[in-house]
């Protein structure tokens, strides 16, 4: 379906052959009376979605530290089908930097695909005393089946 927001934008498909992190479909209570979804609940869920990887890469724990970028492209809406992407872009000596890119997938019948969201964001691997801590070498990561 063609809206008035996407009219000018050429067809956008969900990113082939990559698993999104999180799918969600925001409800009633997650958007304002017109029916957009609150900015900030979008943040929370780009958290999340960014957190988990991360959350591998260090082998437990991290806290988010920065959000280093975050642009809204398109509104979102109640019934939209949401999917997180995310990225490690970076790995530091007890940091790691993801970006998550989100698609809407609007009327879905129609395939109606935005992008919507793209952020950056960095996280710290912390300890049990919630102090940053080493992130782990690939080599020494416990691997999960």
């Amino acid at each position: 379906m063609t809206t008035p927001q996407n009219a000018a934008l050429p067809p956008t498909r969900l990113p082939a052959g990559k698993m999104p992190e999180l799918r969600v479909m925001p409800a009633p209570s997650d958007a304002n009376v017109y029916g957009d979804v609150f900015g900030g609940w979008i943040m929370a869920q780009v958290d999340i979605a960014g957190s988990l990887p991360a959350t591998r890469r260090a082998n437990g724990r991290v806290a988010t530290i920065a959000v280093n970028s975050f642009l809204f492209k398109q509104p979102v809406f109640v019934g939209d089908l949401l999917s997180f992407y995310a990225d490690i872009v970076k790995v530091g000596n007890t940091s790691i930097t993801v970006n998550v890119e989100v698609y809407a997938e609007r009327n879905r019948l129609q395939a109606d695909v935005v992008k919507v969201t793209e952020a950056q964001l960095t996280y710290v691997a912390t300890g049990p005393d919630r102090k940053p801590r080493q992130v782990p070498p690939l080599e020494t990561l416990i691997h999960r089946d």
